[in-house]
């Protein structure tokens, strides 16, 4: 039999409706502010910003064909969430998703592996975000200690934008998007049409002159550390419950946030590419800030400093979209009972302030590994790799509950009728191999010297969790048998 459709909002016992008015979010987002949220979050200059260094040391160059490649497979898996949210449109997204078409057990391990892959994710931001307005601020320092702060910093203005009043949320949220636009479109469109210096043959050229060992295995990294630049969208499933007329609005505002975000990153990685040389972006690839000694170059000294706060307003518009997505998800399981129920709390605005404050706590928690350069960048490729496992999960559970007929999808609003098995199937396919792929040891992509715990942060990292999960989910059963037991022998 297909499961039933869920109702907006649902009580701790799975598919049933709540009450009015209890554990109810307030429904304040439009679909606009669902769509502004999801570009924030997965940022075409967060994004792209964070990885060109890397694609350029790792590749040589030429690994616009891998982001390209990347982006189109994102976009299936995008269609799998978006048609998902628009039949289940709830507070937690894929975590609810897992519960619903695969079973309790399922939405455990889905809920763990969705926290504190974006805690990671967070903390990535912050930590990357705070060098951003470190440098802002002319206070730009190489200590571990110094970065630490500044992530902190960063963190707890996310925090503050999350606990005011929704509309300074929303304000932040959009000037991220302008901020997109000027940093992202048009400084890409004045590099393209004024700056260019190459034909675009060279947005293919130069692939493995990197540090990778050949071409083959430069695709493949590029590949790899292109899935960073293309998360994110599904945060727009996991505050459904705030967001009018969900079932119709979601699935929207998670595939175009992706499509127009996939389509910037792709116009701005080219304008990059074709305007300047390789050997100035490889020597820039070295710094902590690769971009702006570009820009500069091109544009002036004078550009540097309104740069800098452009790149600012958008890291803290998608560091705070990222602690309100997460949140989100914490909400969600704490209401269900996976995590303590306080997080499951409404302040007088009718929105989640514990769990807005456990998820930044955490990712601050996380924010110290930042201590240590290799830790760091363990939390680095476990927020990128973990994320790619929910992928998978949730592709997976979709085609096996749609295959099974647990899930129906022409309930949804979103009916993509036979293409939503084909869809679905490439969707899980690829989300397996990108996640092997992110997860796969590469020393040139690390370092040299990296220890072996680094290469494999990923496996361990995951290893772990699901470890711990497993042995809390059997130590549960063992208790509940128990407590049967002595209450049948009274």
């Amino acid at each position: 039999m297909p499961i039933k459709e869920i109702p907006d909002t649902v009580s701790p016992a799975m598919g049933t409706a709540a009450p009015a008015g209890a554990d109810k979010l307030h429904r304040s987002m439009s679909v606009w502010n669902s769509f502004t949220l999801g570009f924030a979050v997965v940022s075409p200059v967060v994004g792209l910003y964070a990885i060109i260094s890397v694609q350029t040391v790792v590749t040589g160059g030429g690994w616009f064909a891998a982001l390209a490649t990347c982006l189109v497979m994102q976009l299936l898996v995008a269609t799998v969430y978006a048609e998902l949210s628009s039949q289940f449109p709830i507070a937690g997204g894929a975590y609810k998703w897992a519960r619903q078409l695969g079973g309790v057990t399922a939405g455990q391990y889905a809920g763990v592996i969705y926290v504190s892959s974006t805690v990671a994710m967070l903390t990535t931001t912050a930590y990357t975000g705070g060098i951003w307005l470190s440098m802002f601020f002319g206070s730009m320092g190489e200590a571990g200690h110094e970065l630490v702060m500044w992530g902190a910093v960063f963190l707890l203005l996310c925090t503050l934008i999350n606990l005011v009043h929704v509309s300074i949320f929303k304000l932040l949220v959009m000037l991220g998007v302008y901020a997109e636009v000027v940093g992202s479109v048009g400084v890409a469109l004045l590099l393209f049409l004024f700056f260019r210096q190459h034909s675009f043959f060279e947005l293919f050229q130069h692939l493995g002159t990197g540090t990778a060992p050949s071409e083959t295995a430069a695709f493949f990294a590029a590949l790899a550390i292109a899935g960073w630049a293309f998360i994110g969208f599904d945060a727009c499933s996991t505050i459904a419950e705030e967001t009018h007329e969900p079932r119709r609005m979601v699935p929207r505002a998670v595939f175009f946030s992706l499509c127009v975000v996939g389509s910037v990153v792709l116009f701005n990685s080219a304008a990059l590419t074709l305007a300047f040389d390789r050997e100035m972006l490889l020597g820039a690839s070295v710094t902590s800030d690769p971009i702006t000694p570009v820009i500069t170059s091109s544009f002036g000294d004078w550009a540097e400093k309104p740069f800098l706060g452009i790149v600012m307003v958008a890291f803290l518009a998608c560091g705070a979209s990222v602690v309100k997505y997460t949140s989100r998800i914490v909400y969600s399981m704490a209401r269900e009972g996976n995590m303590p129920a306080v997080l499951s709390n409404l302040g007088p605005d009718r929105t989640p302030r514990n769990a807005v404050l456990c998820t930044v706590s955490l990712a601050s928690l996380g924010l110290l590994f930042g201590l240590n350069d290799g830790a760091v960048a363990t939390v680095i490729a476990f927020g990128t790799g973990g994320l790619y496992a929910m992928f998978s999960m949730t592709t997976g559970v979709g085609l096996y509950a749609r295959l099974t007929g647990r899930w129906d999808p022409a309930l949804g609003e979103l009916k993509l009728g036979r293409w939503g098995l084909a869809i679905n199937t490439v969707a899980f396919v690829w989300s397996v191999f990108e996640f092997i792929n992110i997860a796969w040891p590469r020393a040139y992509a690390v370092a040299p010297d990296a220890p072996w715990w680094q290469l494999w942060a990923v496996p361990l990292v995951l290893g772990s969790i699901l470890g711990i999960t497993t042995l809390y989910i059997l130590t549960n059963k063992v208790l509940k048998k128990k407590d049967q037991k002595k209450l049948a022998s009274q």
